[in-house]
Parts: C-alpha cells; structure tokens; sequence
C-alpha cells in the first residue's frame, strides 16, 4: 500500500504503512516505511498526531534514544516536534528510525516455538540493547513480537525506538513475555514449572519468566542487567551436576542422622561384637579410609624349604641379606635370618621396617636399573652413529661442483611454525566480514592492503570506545580470505602494527555463513608477526580471520592486519 502523509518534509517519501496504530495519551503514533530521498536508503519513519506540545515528551525520548549505538535497538536518524497544524510543511512530529530487515518475531512464532538455544540468544541479546537504553535513563518500550526483527545474519532488532511511553520494571516484564512467547507460550512454561519437560522448557528458563513477570517484593528481578546475566549462564548438567546433587542429599542426610542419633556414629562401644571383614564400614567423608594392615612374609633361609615357611617372622629377627652377588639377588639366594653380613648393619641391629629390605623389592630394583643401563646404552650408540655416520655419508654425499640432496634440504628446512615447512597458498580475492556490524563501511577499501606483501601497509578496523571488545557492541570483526579452490592448508602467519590484538583462525566452504558454521583451527594473541598453526591439516577454501579483542588507541580502541599469509600443507 502506498500513501502520502501530510506535514512530513520533502526529503522522506512515506511507501508503505507497517504495524497497526498506537494510540496514545497524547495522540496516535502511526508507522511507515519510507524512502530518504538525500541518502537514498530506506528508514522507518513515525508521525505523532498532533505535533506540537503533545509531541513534547515523545520528541525529547527520541532525542535520548539518539545517543545509543547497539545493533539490538533501531537507531535514531532524525527527529522533529513540528506544531499542532499538521498540514503545513514540517508541522507533523515525526522520529526517523533505521530500517532493519528481517522477519518479525510474531511471524517466526506462528511456526511454533523456537529452540532453547536460539531463544536464549534472541532475549539476550535484545536485553543487552534495552540494558543499554537503561544506562542512560531510558525506559524503551515498545517491546512486543510485532516490534522485534530477526535480521537475516542472526541478530535482532527492535524497530520501534522509542515508545511513546515506557518504564523500566515495563520492560523487564516485556522480555519476560517475550520469552515466555519464545518457548511456546505460558502452558509450556507452567509445565515446566511442575516439572514436566514434555515442552522443551528448561526449569531455569521458566524461572526466569516467573521472575521477570513478578510484581511481588523480592522475588522480581532488579534489572534488565540481571536478566542478560542469567541467560548467559547455562544450567549445570552432566556426571559433574548429578555427583555434585547427590553429594549434597547424602551430606544433609548425614548431618540430620547425626542430629538425632546422639553418639557419634562412629563410636564403636566396648562390647560391640567383631564385625567381619567382608562387612560395609561406614566411613567419615572427612577423613580418610583406614588402610588395611599389610601381610606378613616369612623368611627363607638356606637350610629350610620354601614350602616349610611360617606365615610371620621371629619378632626381633630382621631381614638380612648375606650375599651382593647380583645372580643371588635375582634368584632370591643368599637370604638368612641371621642378620645382615654388612658389619655397619649389624651393629645397628635396627627391626624397622625403613632400615630393612625385602628380597623381591631387591630384585625389582635390580631389573629396573639393569633395563635403564641397557636403555642408555642404546641411546648412546644411537647418538654416535647418528653423529659420526651420517656426518661421514653427508659429506660424502656433497662432493664440489654436485647438486644437494632434496633430502637434506626439506630436513634443514623442517619446523613447528607454518611459515617454515609449508608453502603460501595463493589468495586470490578478500572482503570484510562484519555479521553483527550495523551495515556501516569497516574500512572495506584497505582490505588489500592486508596481503600486499607489503607489511607497512594495513588493514585496520574502526575505533570503538569503553571496551576493547568492540566497545560491547559485536563479537569482532574480520576478513574472509577466497584461495580460489578448496586445499589442504596448515595455518597462518599474521602482522600487526597493533600488538596485543586477539585472532582466531577460522575456516570454512562458503563465504557468507553464519560465525558458527567456520570453525576455530587456530587462535591466540598476535605480538607483531605470530605464527598460528593448526592441531592437524584442514582442507578449506575460504580462511577468515576473526579478530576478537583491540587494544587502545589515540580514540579508543582498534586493531590492524598489515599482513596475513596463508600456509599449504605439505
């Protein structure tokens, strides 16, 4: 449907009216899509009926809503109080908002719920966008599922910024709803309530709806903050969860028993029968388990048979060893029971086990230290006709006027970093990958500049102020290198100007997938010339390289690539 509307400036042509009508306690707000005839771009734009006075408080949000910079919220172009006649030029009050593309939230729902993982990160990151609008003094509102796009690169939008009118504990219960609708709506999130998972609902999920929704003191939430914090922490599962769980049933089963037991449980009384050995023994958590007593051996000696042994040894008669012929300690002869033939060990007439030895222990001893001394050997002959040989078969082999060996020249040239062992691979074209950008230009025409072979020219990415993660706005930013076909590639050497950037490795078959469908082969901090190299070869044709942290710069914060080098395999 095409219409005009009265009292807007002639540089917005209104196109098609979008959303119903929102009245007010002022007047009504009504939405078009229209086209910026200056920059040549589509944008939002919405009248308030009338203009003037009544328009006064919407005008002065909007102009708040102005100074934010978060891909979850619509930005704000222009925007204009105009007068009570609507129908001279400029009179209406208008807000001119971006134009975001995607599908709306209400008509992705009317296919059914989304996944647990995908409505985590549809409300957080919209919560992280109204969290912003709140650290100004902003109350958004607005937030309905006819409001929130779903943009075609996986983030979201809110298209209507701001209301006319909003609070903050509004939007609180607003993404509540949102997320509430997200997950199939409130009978999945009762259930899950009860305990059913026969939705889909996690238990944390649902809680997190009640509490959002909550107008009981204390057991609402505080902020939107707090709602972004609780969506990034996934609940605990797995062994770790279920021992965790039953450890703590089983410690408050323990403390009530001793609660009510009287004696500790442990106290075993004087007349307590001889319990066997078979039988559980309850054990304290917090102590150690009782070792069992260690068998006694007898002593061979030289005039009686091994099978004519007691099962323990005179007390006071020590182990002794009468013979250091090494076949006698391996054999187990040479033992008897009357004391050592050492004469320092005689005297001392010591029992203790620590200055006694045990026959088999001996000869363990012996057998380890004669595999040792045999190992070194090995290992010494090894080294020598690796030194003297082939030293002896490599001069041979470079007799004046020959061609070396291609043998020795791939072994001289062998390393751990790619940029030794492995050819570059040719980069054939390159382009700036930004799926979570704004749409705005990240220095596109210096992409180039970043395997020139030139490393004092560069690629760098825009500044961005109060983080050096892209100050809070993405994840980072980076640019997919093409090589023209698919190849076995085993890593990537990088230089920077900016020291301190971090980078991960990515790689992948098409050139425009989602940040999750390249995954990581390699990633660190890149200190002027880094070498990233993948665990194994990885056979891909397109190489991104992702930069994920900045460091400061003269306005804020930014990072550059002056050259990236992409290493074959073999």
């Amino acid at each position: 449907m095409t219409s005009t509307v009265t009292g807007l400036p002639d540089r917005y042509r209104p196109l098609d009216q979008v959303g119903p009508d929102e009245p007010t306690a002022t007047g009504v707000i009504r939405s078009w899509r229209a086209k910026d005839r200056v920059l040549n771009r589509d944008v939002a734009i919405r009248v308030h009926t009338p203009g003037g006075p009544a328009a006064h408080a919407w005008i002065a949000r909007a102009l708040t809503a102005g100074g934010l910079a978060t891909p979850a919220l619509a930005m704000v172009y222009d925007a204009a109080e105009g007068s009570e006649d609507a129908d001279a030029p400029g009179g209406a009050a208008y807000v001119v908002n971006e134009w975001i593309d995607g599908e709306t939230l209400a008509a992705r729902l009317q296919r059914g719920p989304l996944p647990e993982r995908e409505a985590r990160t549809v409300i957080r990151r919209l919560a992280e966008g109204v969290a912003e609008a709140h650290r100004v003094g902003l109350a958004v509102g607005g937030l309905t599922p006819e409001h929130v796009v779903l943009r075609p690169n996986g983030l979201v939008g809110l298209r209507a910024v701001p209301a006319a009118t909003g609070t903050v504990q509004g939007d609180i219960s607003a993404l509540g709803s949102l997320l509430e609708a997200s997950l199939g709506g409130p009978q999945a999130v009762e259930a899950a309530g009860r305990g059913s998972r026969r939705g889909g609902v996690p238990p944390d999920l649902a809680a997190l709806v009640r509490r959002a929704r909550s107008t009981e003191p204390g057991q609402g939430l505080s902020s939107v903050a707090a709602m972004v914090s609780l969506l990034n922490e996934r609940p605990r599962t797995g062994p770790s969860a279920a021992i965790a769980d039953a450890e703590g049933g089983w410690r408050r089963r323990r403390t009530e028993d001793a609660d009510h037991s009287g004696p500790a449980a442990d106290a075993v009384p004087p007349s307590a029968p001889t319990v066997s050995v078979d039988a559980p023994v309850w054990v304290d958590p917090d102590s150690f388990p009782p070792v069992p007593a260690a068998p006694t051996r007898a002593v061979p000696t030289a005039a009686e048979p091994v099978a004519a042994l007691t099962d323990e040894a005179a007390p006071g008669e020590p182990w002794t060893r009468t013979s250091d012929d090494l076949d006698a300690v391996l054999h187990g002869e040479g033992w008897t029971d009357g004391g050592y033939r050492d004469e320092e060990y005689a005297e001392t007439g010591s029992t203790d086990v620590a200055d006694t030895e045990e026959p088999g222990a001996r000869r363990r001893v012996a057998v380890v230290g004669i595999s040792v001394l045999a190992l070194a050997v090995v290992i010494a002959l090894a080294w020598w006709v690796g030194t003297n040989l082939l030293s002896v078969a490599g001069s041979v082999d470079e007799v004046p006027g020959s061609t070396p060996s291609g043998t020795s020249s791939n072994a001289a040239g062998s390393s751990s970093a790619p940029a030794a062992g492995a050819a570059p691979a040719a980069i054939v074209s390159a382009g700036v990958y930004d799926p979570e950008g704004d749409g705005q230009p990240e220095n596109d025409k210096d992409v180039p500049l970043s395997f020139d072979n030139d490393p004092s020219t560069s690629w760098a990415t825009l500044e961005y102020r109060g983080s050096p993660r892209f100050g809070n706005l993405k994840d980072g930013v980076g640019i997919m290198y093409d090589l023209g076909q698919a190849q076995d590639l085993s890593g990537v050497t990088i230089t920077t100007s900016t020291p301190g950037i971090t980078v991960e490795v990515r790689t992948g078959d098409q050139p425009d997938g989602d940040l999750d469908g390249y995954p990581v082969g390699a990633h660190g901090t890149v200190d002027g010339t880094s070498d990233l190299t993948f665990a194994q070869p990885v056979k891909a044709r397109f190489v991104l390289v992702w930069v994920t942290g900045l460091v400061p710069s003269e306005g804020g914060f930014s990072g550059d690539l002056s050259e990236v080098v992409v290493h074959g395999a073999g």
